[in-house]
């Protein structure tokens, strides 16, 4: 496998440090990625020489930063394959842009008894926007289940759809299981009853490759944080024709053409979602993280991180009263556990202790511990600068973890 690991972490000033005596172990890559060099260059770049408020400034700072961010908007269109510019706007992470649709599809498309479909697996960013704006406009909210193996079976979701169904909102990789759902299969099946889709997309896109044109998805949302860019930035891609219908989430600032005393007006696409002053640093940082991303290579990085998730899942398999919670054939390179009775904070506590990050909990997934009957997990998840090394120095805290409490 053509991966210089050690060229890769060179990249990443964070990891080279002591966390209780100990050199640190990042396993929290699910929640936020850490930030190479490349990316926090580009946000010093910005202040130092760009830095100015964006789009209708005539001087000179004012049209360099608002073209270094407009090609940035370009670059994203190439990274995930959509079809124009018009159909990216800029959020401040996934969480916004899931909001951003549930209000404004909400408002132009849903009415009293219709539906909305989503599961149980999914983060509640991609859960409570849709159950509050049901609760507001008086539709019904209704819930895919998922197999033993922490699987969406689509025939199930093609019986729940009726003629009363507006969207179907799921995630593509699941933050808590891991499972890469069969997207493509449940874009077509919801496409033929003519139904939009819209998928989380958080998890999947520091992952995958993804193109928007090919999975044919309607609204693709995903946050900068855990792709390697700065926090307090995201995407929210649409297609067109949904877009120039859907009315606007905020006001003011850019998304405005024309405001009078009786009535205003609004901006073309995509500035029409984009009110206020935006995160432009950010924006700065995200087009560096994505030029990191392409000069890897997303096939590269799936294929070593599918390479570390074997290792950890054999090696963790070995130990004596571990318990997995996501076990699809088709996986993202995280893993979700118990030990015993132990409680989750209590192993995430003592492995802390150790120098690794790992998360303990519910993992904003509420909705799906009470389906599992459980309070929670631990998560270890994986990205391209960690080892098999690392692997190894987190079953020997495991371990430490079951003689200490077991």
């Amino acid at each position: 496998m053509n991966f210089n690991i050690e060229k890769i972490r060179a990249d990443f000033p964070i990891l080279h440090q002591q966390i209780y005596n100990r050199p640190l172990v990042y396993f929290d890559n699910a929640a936020s990625t850490q930030k190479p060099r490349q990316v926090i260059d580009a946000i010093r770049q910005y202040y130092e020489h760009d830095n100015c408020n964006i789009h209708r400034g005539v001087h000179y700072l004012s049209v360099k930063a608002t073209e270094a961010y407009e090609e940035a908007r370009k670059e994203i269109r190439k990274f995930i394959n959509a079809k124009s510019t018009c159909e990216i706007i800029f959020t401040k992470g996934a969480t916004e842009s899931l909001n951003l649709v549930a209000s404004s599809f909400g408002k132009r498309y849903v009415k009293p008894g219709d539906e909305i479909i989503t599961s149980i697996m999914e983060h509640h960013s991609n859960f409570v926007p849709w159950q509050q704006m049901c609760l507001e406009r008086g539709a019904r909210l209704r819930i895919l289940g998922i197999n033993d193996c922490g699987e969406l079976d689509p025939g199930e979701l093609n019986a729940m759809m009726n003629e009363k169904t507006r969207l179907i909102a799921v995630t593509h990789v699941s933050n808590v299981l891991g499972t890469v759902n069969p997207v493509k299969e449940i874009i077509s099946l919801a496409h033929q009853h003519e139904i939009p889709v819209l998928l989380d997309g958080a998890q999947g896109v520091s992952h995958l490759p993804v193109d928007v044109q090919d999975l044919d998805c309607d609204f693709y949302c995903f946050s900068g944080h855990k792709m390697y860019a700065p926090m307090g930035t995201g995407v929210m891609y649409g297609k067109e024709i949904y877009l120039e219908e859907l009315p606007p989430y905020q006001l003011g600032g850019e998304m405005i053409k024309d405001v009078f005393l009786d009535h205003t007006t609004f901006n073309e696409l995509p500035f029409k979602f984009e009110a206020g002053t935006p995160n432009v640093e950010g924006v700065m940082g995200l087009r560096a993280a994505i030029a990191y991303l392409q000069e890897l290579g997303m096939e590269n990085i799936a294929a070593y991180e599918g390479h570390l998730l074997g290792y950890a899942t054999e090696k963790l398999s070995a130990i004596e009263g571990i318990k997995f919670f996501g076990t699809s054939r088709h996986k993202a390179s995280l893993i979700s556990f118990l030990l015993g009775d132990i409680h989750p904070y209590d192993a995430g506590m003592i492995i802390d202790k150790m120098g690794i990050a790992v998360r303990t909990g519910h993992h904003c997934a509420m909705p799906l511990m009470d389906y599992l009957k459980i309070p929670g997990t631990v998560r270890a998840s994986f990205s391209f600068y960690n080892t098999t090394e690392e692997v190894d120095q987190l079953v020997t805290a495991i371990l430490k973890v079951k003689e200490m409490l077991a």
